[in-house]
């Protein structure tokens, strides 16, 4: 169940692989953001930090300007080796009840979300419970024969399946937690064979749907439960969740979605569960009328959380090295292609599928990542390992010019113009 899209833009390119948040990556052994155990991250000296990243630099300039012209609503945060270099926080988490958004203001993160299923399997992978080379048919029932028996864990993660995404009833208002899990489960079953395994595919649902189906067959507790206790709460996670409707309603430290209206009006999507995007690409979406987000994708994030989890990636604390590095590493080449950034023609030198993620690199930085869209929210983490650095952009309107600030945030950090 994918909602990722933007009005206008090259969807694959921003969202799936080789995407915006990165057009970048890790080669296989390199060292992920983190110091090398038993030595501390040395204090970052004045070479350290390029001027655009600091306060009152280029980056910080470009993301205040257009909160002044309500074009950002959200948090931008840069750090370095673990120590905040930016935090900077725009707009109203809750406008009805006059909440602004601050640093620990949890946003959704739809497809940003999606990797945090591969790192439960890749668990799962550690501790001898699952193969990657496992084929669907290992773990569950009720899939097509040639699924069952084609289609590896590695195929899903590295988006060549060759699977569809079945259709989704996209007005259904969901009301419970087991209500969306029956629907996802008989959802992905409901995906078929469309090109021979080992056929990379097109940002397909089922993906990650099946993914987390095996996480819930071979852990024996639901996804949601699973990652938060052994992902979220590995990292420290602590305002990270899978939060319900209910939750997003009355948590203040949550922000709602405002959606564009074809009047030009913004609507509070989880107020206004009547209410669709009328964007082509997300047509009558509303993230809202998920009770809790499907298995495998969404969930809500605050930007330092992201910022533990990108270290807590790096330093062993929620996958082992190697398996890390499995995680981050180029799986598939994407071949010649431009960022993907407001069509602007700067090459990157490598461009790869990692496990449901983009990675590669640019400017001679390596760079890892992941981006997402829903109606009335967007949201990036990019990890940029050989350097130290994290930038988190999340915002909860529509209208952000998103593309744009991700590749005004590795301008900032690798110094490309």
């Amino acid at each position: 169940m994918d909602p990722d899209s933007v009005r206008g833009i090259d969807r694959r390119r921003l969202l799936g692989w080789g995407g915006p948040a990165a057009a970048g990556a890790v080669a296989i052994g390199a060292p992920l953001v983190g110091a090398a155990p038993g030595h501390a991250d040395p204090a970052p000296t004045g070479r350290d930090i390029p001027p655009d990243t600091r306060p009152g630099g280029a980056y910080d300039r470009y993301v205040a300007s257009l909160a002044a012209e309500d074009k950002f609503s959200g948090v931008v945060m840069l750090s370095h080796r673990g120590r905040t270099v930016l935090s900077r926080s725009y707009g109203m988490a809750d406008t009805e009840r006059g909440i602004r958004n601050h640093e620990g203001t949890a946003f959704n993160l739809s497809s940003a979300g999606k990797p945090f299923g591969a790192v439960a399997v890749l668990q799962l992978v550690q501790r001898g419970k699952v193969k990657l080379w496992d084929t669907v048919g290992t773990h569950l029932k009720g899939f097509a024969p040639e699924i069952a028996e084609q289609v590896t864990i590695h195929h899903l993660l590295s988006a060549t399946s060759g699977l569809n995404s079945p259709e989704e009833d996209l007005e259904r208002v969901f009301q419970s937690r087991d209500e969306v899990r029956e629907y996802c489960e008989r959802w992905a079953r409901q995906a078929k064979l469309v090109s021979p395994p080992g056929t990379p595919t097109e940002h397909v649902g089922s993906d990650v749907a099946i993914p987390a189906m095996i996480v819930e067959a071979v852990s024996g507790t639901t996804y949601w439960d699973y990652v938060q206790e052994h992902v979220f709460g590995r990292c420290g996670m602590t305002g990270t969740a899978f939060y319900t409707r209910p939750q997003w309603l009355t948590d203040e430290h949550i922000a709602h979605s405002y959606m564009r209206q074809a009047d030009g009006s913004r609507v509070d999507a989880v107020r206004n569960l009547d209410k669709g995007s009328p964007d082509p690409y997300q047509l009558g979406r509303n993230p809202g009328r998920n009770f809790i987000d499907p298995p495998g994708d969404g969930g809500f994030a605050t930007a330092p959380d992201l910022i533990r989890f990108a270290t807590a990636l790096g330093d062993g604390t929620v996958l082992d090295r190697p398996y890390a590095e499995l995680f981050t590493g180029a799986k598939i080449p994407h071949g010649p292609r431009t960022n993907g950034f407001a069509g602007r023609a700067t090459p990157a030198d490598a461009s790869f599928g990692g496990y449901t993620l983009p990675v590669g690199i640019v400017n001679g930085q390596s760079l890892i990542g992941r981006a997402g869209v829903n109606p009335g929210s967007v949201a990036s983490w990019n990890i940029y390992p050989h350097t130290g650095w994290v930038g988190v952009i999340l915002g909860n309107h529509d209208d952000v010019p998103f593309q744009e600030i991700i590749e005004r945030e590795i301008q900032a950090v690798t110094g490309r113009r």
